[in-house]
C-alpha cells in the first residue's frame, strides 16, 4: 500500500514537487509536469513523453539530454489533460516540432491528440507516438492496436538518442515508430496494487495463483495461472514475448526486465538468470539489458519481460548515453544540451465576458447544481471506484470527484466575477478536463461545454435551450468517446437519456412556458439512462482497459454508464423543485 501521503487527491501533484526539490539543476516545474532545466536547443525536435502518475520512474524520470525533453503528468493511473500536454510541449519546444509519447490507452489518445490539434493551430509540427508493445492486450496482427507498457522505456530511448544525435522530427517520428514495431512484452502479477488512501489494493490474485497479462494501471490480468518457481516464470515470459516475429526480425535484442513496483532486485535478478538464458538458447544476442523498476504500478508486485529487435540504428541509439534523474547510461551525452532558460509558459485564466442580470442568475443555480453534482459523486465515489476495479484500473470514482470539484470552483469563481450562463459552463468543462484527465474528463469536459453553447451571456435560460443543450452534450460524449450502445461505455446510459429528450422534443415538450412539461421530459429521460446502466451488468466490455478482461466485468454495470445515470437523475430532481 501506499504509506505516505498528505491528501489523495493532490499526491501526484505533491510527487512532481518533491521530484523537482530532488533534483533542481535537471528539472523545472511547469504547469502539468516537469521540463528540463535547460531549454531544448533552437530547432531540435522536443521529444514529450507522459501518461498517468503512479509509474515512476516513468515518465518525469526520464526527463534529460540524451532522453526526453518533457513529462506532462496526469493523476493516478489517469491520462494528463490536454492543457497539462499543451503546456509541457509549450514550454519543451523550441523550433524543431515536438513527438508527443505515450502508451496506447484511450484517454492519452484523446487528451494528446487534443493538445496536438492546438499547436499545430499554432503552427507547431506535431508527431504522435502512441506505444503498444504489450502482447495480452490483442491479437498479433492488430500491434498498433495494444497497450503500451514496459516498452514506453526502449521506444522513446531510442528516439530521444535519435533526437540528440541530429535526427529531425521526421527522422525521429520514424525511428520512434520503428522501435514501437520491433518492441514486445508480457507481464505478470502476484498481487494488485493500491491507491493512495485507499483500503485495500485494487485487485487480489488468488493464493498460490499468479495474474498473466496484467496493465500497468492496476488492471487485473486476463488469465491465472499457478504460481511458478523463478526458472519457469522465465519461460513463461520469454515464450510469450518469443511466441510472434516482430516486424524487424533480427537476432540481436535490448531486453528490459521491469519490476512493477514490490518485487525485489534480487528476485528479478534471479528470474533475469534463467530469462537471459533461454533467450540465448533462443538464437538471440542480448544487448545493454535494464533490469529493475522503469514502468512500474505503484506497488504493484508483478514483473514483465520486453524484447526489442534491433538492427544497427536501434542498437546506436539503444546503447547512446543519456542523463535522466531515473535513466543514466554511462558515457558523456553529445551534441547541444541547451541554454539556461530565461521564462516559461504559464496559462492564466480565460476572461470572463459580461453578463445580464438574468444571464447571471442562470449562471448562479447553475454552479448549485454543480455543487450538489460535486456533493453526489464524492458520496458514490467508494461504490464506483469498486466496480471501476473489476476490469478496470479502479480510478473512476477518485476521476469523478476531481472532475466535479475543480467544475464546482470554476463555476463559483465565474458567478463571483458576474458571468453567464454559457461561460459557466464552458469555463466549468474545461476545468473538469483540466483536473479530472482519463477518458471520461475529457468527455465530461466536452458534454459541460457543449450544454454551455447551448446557453447566452445575455438571457436567462430557457426550457427549450436546456433540452437541447443536454442533447448536444451527449452527442459530444458520443462523437469523442467513439462507442455506441452495448459496448459498455457511459454511451449506455447516455444514449437512451438523449434519446428520450429528442423524442420529446418532437412532441413539442419544450418552450419557456412549458417548466412542468421539461421536468417531466427529464425524469423519463433520466429513468431511461437508469435502465440503460442498470443493462450493462449483462455486457462483456468491447472498448477501453476492460475490454482486455473479457466477461470479467459481466455481472457488474459500468461505472461510467451508472454516474451519468446517478448525476442526470440528480437533475431531474433538483429541476422538479
Amino acid at each position: 500500500m501506499t504509506y505516505l501521503f498528505d491528501d489523495p487527491q493532490t499526491f501526484p501533484a505533491d510527487a512532481v514537487e518533491g521530484l523537482v526539490a530532488a533534483h533542481p539543476e535537471e528539472l523545472v516545474r511547469v504547469h502539468g509536469g516537469v521540463v528540463r532545466a535547460k531549454q531544448t536547443p533552437t530547432g531540435q525536435p522536443a521529444l514529450v513523453v507522459g501518461g498517468g502518475s503512479g509509474h515512476y520512474p516513468a515518465f518525469a524520470g526520464w526527463v534529460g539530454p540524451g532522453f526526453a525533453h518533457g513529462a506532462p503528468c496526469g493523476n493516478i493511473f489517469s491520462s494528463p489533460s490536454s492543457d497539462q500536454v499543451y503546456s509541457v510541449a509549450k514550454n519543451a519546444e523550441n523550433g524543431g516540432g515536438v513527438i508527443l509519447g505515450f502508451g496506447h490507452y484511450a484517454g492519452d489518445v484523446l487528451h494528446f491528440g487534443v493538445a496536438a490539434e492546438k499547436l499545430r493551430a499554432e503552427g507547431i509540427d506535431v508527431r504522435i507516438v502512441a506505444v503498444s508493445d504489450d502482447v495480452a492486450s490483442g491479437r498479433e496482427g492488430e500491434h498498433r492496436d495494444r497497450r503500451g507498457i514496459a516498452g514506453d522505456l526502449p521506444v522513446f530511448k531510442v528516439a530521444g538518442a535519435a533526437i540528440q544525435a541530429g535526427a529531425d522530427i521526421d527522422e525521429a517520428e520514424r525511428l520512434a515508430w520503428k522501435a514501437n514495431d520491433a518492441t514486445r512484452t508480457l507481464g505478470v502479477a502476484f498481487d494488485g496494487c493500491t491507491l493512495p488512501g485507499a483500503d485495500d489494493a485494487l485487485f487480489h490474485v488468488p493464493e498460490g495463483k499468479m495474474a498473466i497479462g496484467l496493465g500497468i494501471h492496476g488492471e487485473p490480468g486476463i488469465d491465472e495461472q499457478p504460481m511458478p518457481s523463478a526458472k519457469e516464470l522465465a519461460k513463461i515470459l520469454v515464450d510469450g514475448v518469443l511466441a510472434e516475429t516482430p516486424e524487424l526480425d533480427s537476432t540481436r535484442v535490448a531486453a528490459v526486465l521491469n519490476g512493477l513496483g514490490t518485487v525485489k532486485y534480487e528476485e528479478m535478478f534471479v528470474v533475469w538468470k534463467h530469462a537471459s538464458q533461454l533467450l540465448q538458447e533462443a538464437g538471440l544476442t542480448i544487448v545493454r539489458p535494464e533490469v529493475g523498476e522503469h514502468v512500474t504500478s505503484l506497488d504493484m508486485a508483478g514483473l514483465s519481460l520486453t524484447v526489442m529487435r534491433l538492427d544497427e540504428e536501434l542498437e546506436q541509439h539503444w546503447l547512446a548515453a543519456a542523463d535522466a534523474p531515473a535513466f543514466r547510461r554511462g558515457g558523456t551525452v553529445q551534441g547541444d544540451l541547451g541554454t539556461e532558460r530565461t521564462e516559461l509558459y504559464t496559462p492564466g485564466e480565460d476572461p470572463i465576458p459580461a453578463a445580464s442580470a438574468e444571464s447571471r442568475e442562470s449562471a448562479q443555480r447553475i454552479a448549485w447544481l454543480l455543487a450538489d453534482v460535486e456533493a453526489l459523486l464524492v458520496e458514490l465515489e467508494p461504490e464506483l471506484g469498486r466496480m471501476d476495479q473489476i476490469a478496470g484500473d479502479g480510478d473512476h470514482g477518485q476521476g469523478m470527484v476531481l472532475g466535479s470539484q475543480a467544475a464546482r470552483k470554476a463555476a463559483d469563481r465565474v458567478v463571483a466575477a458576474d458571468g453567464g450562463a454559457r461561460t459557466v459552463l464552458v469555463q466549468a468543462g474545461a476545468h473538469w478536463s483540466a483536473e479530472a484527465g482519463g477518458t471520461s474528463g475529457a468527455l465530461w469536459g466536452a458534454a459541460l461545454t457543449s450544454l454551455g453553447s447551448a446557453f447566452s451571456d445575455d438571457a436567462a435560460v430557457t426550457g427549450e435551450q436546456l433540452l437541447t443543450g443536454l442533447v448536444l452534450g451527449v452527442e459530444a460524449i458520443e462523437r469523442l468517446g467513439g462507442a455506441t450502445p452495448g459496448d459498455k461505455t457511459m454511451v449506455d446510459a447516455a444514449a437512451p437519456f438523449r434519446e428520450a429528450i429528442s423524442l420529446a422534443q418532437a412532441g413539442g415538450a419544450d418552450g419557456d412556458g412549458a417548466a412542468a412539461t421539461v421536468s417531466r421530459t427529464l425524469a423519463t429521460a433520466a429513468a431511461r439512462a437508469v435502465e440503460g446502466a442498470e443493462a450493462t451488468a449483462d455486457i462483456a466490455a468491447t472498448m477501453g482497459r476492460a475490454r482486455n478482461h473479457g466477461d470479467k466485468s459481466v455481472g457488474t454495470p459500468d461505472p461510467g454508464a451508472v454516474s451519468f445515470s446517478k448525476i442526470v437523475t440528480l437533475l431531474a430532481e433538483k429541476l422538479a423543485d
